[in-house]
């Protein structure tokens, strides 16, 4: 039976993928994995057998794998970022006195040999002939036996020594909350090719980029080890490990030292594990018959709040796939082990001492990442705030809908926080890559933040039912497709009619700012002018809102020349008139209101909150 889903989930997906039109394509892996891993000193080998299919039009000469472990040694690119950067990661310095100074130092440059991490590759065969690869940092660059022609495969086999590093970030062993292995970025990986060429990058800690394809991995460990991780297991009855709670009838040899774990993850573009001897396992149901695994450390507080969080995340799954679509695969895992929250493909590893209310946050973001990292894929590193910022705008869209306390803008925090980098001065165009903010403060607020508000704004310029069908198409259209921004762009403009080329450029390529301002109010007989200004360079239409001294309301929009679109009244309940358009040349803007001055209480610009106006002490005049 779960043969068939698995081939179910490839077929569905490829499908999706090959249906885009004639010239998309993207290219494939196939791994198999065969890994040892040796809990006395947190070393492991393994062989790794690679299909590789070269769906492109260019000829490939080289290929290039990502060597994640190497990172955590003193002198690497990681370190190096940890000197330079004005505001490295708290988590990745330690503070010491200098000089009677308090100074971050790397907690990479005072690993020692048997805790730093590395991959080391030997025995690199193309089609079994010997081939050149040789290690840069935290790249593995092959020189191919024989160029790999458009539309054929070839296959790679290596071997590799690699060591757990005591963790820094993400990854490594024994970490802040004692779970003892936590297996991201753990192996040889196929750097991405796709219509812009190789996406090598070094890692520097950031976000990630991968091949979609399929696992197949065998880990031998100590019995006393629970594992949780990526893709289905399919050796349950020789496991146990809480899989007897799911209703699976194991029999296992009990004087066995080791046991060999065995995974099959289709159509996903990362493998991830962990692992601990001291694991609570359990697995409920979640909709659509998905199993639910929880992996958490046998601490009383921490099995309290795990407990309670079991049917909080089955209602989030639901919400998910409600407002985005359903999850694909049958299977996903909560796993405590991380220096935070990561996403993972079918998992993801998180802290989880914390409060209920953090670690439910944390896992309702990390879930969301698998619609838009796992499953949609854009570029995380070139793109981050499309997968970070679409993520964070589910998390709290979610979170405001489940609870008992809904507010009227869920996202007023994710704008304050844009006004305060906009008012800081150190803003960066979010084109920048995400290795390459000057600071981390800017590229958190970027990527989580200002990308959050690209969906809630949209909402605000072409109204909420039609972002609410954007989302649903956007994630229809190009799940397994690694869209780009344009992509989700021109499903706006599919689903809306609207033109939103100037959308995208002015808020996601430059760092143009929004500011509107009621100009003046002027009395005109029985009639009022009021004067409209734009400030920021960047455009928007414009709701406004009048409150009269009696007590009612009316509405005026004024749409943006450039968009050839006129947005539904968002308030049906109040009436509404639609104003002359505006053009982008023309910075300032006159109406009329068919009431004297004396009779207007409030003019407010946005009344919303989800236009970004960088200054909203002129968007609201009052009468004195």
């Amino acid at each position: 039976m779960r043969k068939l889903i698995l081939l179910s989930i490839i077929t569905l997906s490829f499908g999706s993928v090959y249906a885009q039109s004639a010239t998309y394509w993207q290219q494939h892996v196939d791994y198999k994995m065969d890994v040892t891993m040796d809990v006395k000193n947190y070393q492991y080998k393994g062989k790794q057998e690679l299909v590789y299919t070269n769906n492109s039009s260019d000829t490939l000469r080289k290929v290039y794998y990502h060597l994640f472990n190497n990172a955590f040694q003193p002198g690497s690119e990681m370190d190096a970022r940890l000197h330079s950067i004005k505001d490295p990661d708290g988590r990745m310095v330690n503070k010491v006195k200098v000089d009677g100074k308090e100074v971050k130092v790397s907690r990479i440059e005072s690993l020692k040999p048997n805790e730093i991490g590395y991959l080391k590759i030997t025995n690199f065969k193309q089609d079994g002939v010997d081939a050149v690869a040789k290690t840069v940092g935290t790249i593995l660059i092959v020189d191919l036996v024989k160029p790999i022609l458009p539309n054929s495969k070839t296959t790679f086999t290596l071997d590799f020594d690699g060591q757990v590093p005591v963790q820094i970030r993400r990854s490594g062993r024994n970490n802040s909350e004692g779970v003892e292995l936590s297996m991201a970025q753990w192996y040889p990986k196929m750097a991405e090719f796709d219509f812009e060429g190789w996406h090598a990058d070094p890692y520097i800690a950031r976000e990630f980029h991968g091949v979609w394809g399929n696992f197949d991995v065998n880990i031998t460990i100590d019995k006393d080890y629970t594992i949780g991780g990526s893709g289905y297991l399919q050796n349950q009855n020789e496991i146990g490990h809480g899989y007897e709670d799911a209703g699976v009838n194991v029999n296992y040899p009990k004087k066995l030292k080791t046991l060999t774990w065995h995974f099959v993850a289709p159509m996903v573009h990362d493998f991830t594990w962990a692992a601990d001897k001291n694991y609570i396992h359990n697995v409920v149901k979640g909709p659509n018959d998905v199993a639910i695994h929880f992996l958490y450390k046998n601490y009383p507080k921490t099995v309290e709040n795990w407990k309670k969080l079991q049917p909080m995340m089955v209602n989030v799954m639901d919400f998910y796939n409600k407002n985005i679509g359903d999850y694909p695969y049958k299977q996903y895992s909560f796993i405590q082990g991380g220096d935070g929250g990561m996403e993972y493909a079918m998992c993801t590893l998180m802290l989880g001492n914390g409060t209920l209310e953090g670690i439910y946050g944390t896992a309702t973001h990390e879930l969301g990442h698998s619609w838009f990292q796992h499953i949609l894929a854009s570029n995380e590193s070139k793109h981050p705030w499309m997968d970070e910022g679409f993520t964070t705008y589910i998390e709290d869209l979610a979170i405001n809908e489940l609870s008992g306390k809904k507010v009227e803008n869920p996202f007023k925090g994710n704008y304050n926080a844009y006004y305060k980098l906009v008012e800081s001065g150190k803003e960066q165009a979010q084109t920048t890559h995400g290795d390459r903010y000057d600071e981390n403060r800017p590229y958190s607020i970027s990527s989580y933040v200002k990308g959050s508000i690209f969906l809630s704004q949209l909402g605000y310029v072409i109204g909420q039912d039609n972002l609410a069908k954007t989302v649903k198409r956007y994630y229809q259209d190009f799940k397994f497709k690694h869209p780009t921004p344009n992509d989700i762009k021109r499903t706006a403009e599919r689903v809306s009619g609207a033109n939103l080329d100037w959308y995208l450029v002015d808020w996601a390529e430059t760092a143009n700012t929004i500011d509107y301002g009621i100009k003046e109010v002027k009395e005109n007989g029985e009639s009022t002018t009021v004067s409209l200004e734009r400030i920021g360079r960047m455009p928007m239409p414009i709701d406004l809102t009048v409150e009269y001294v009696d007590g009612t309301t009316e509405s005026f929009y004024v749409p943006l020349r450039m968009m050839s679109f006129e947005k539904e009244n968002p308030n049906p309940s109040v009436r509404r008139t639609v104003l002359n358009d505006w053009t982008w040349a023309a910075s300032d803007y006159d109406f009329t209101i068919a009431k004297a001055k004396s009779t207007i209480k409030k003019i407010t610009i946005d009344p919303s909150g989800l236009m970004a106006d960088v200054k909203q002490a002129n968007n609201v005049y009052e009468m004195k």
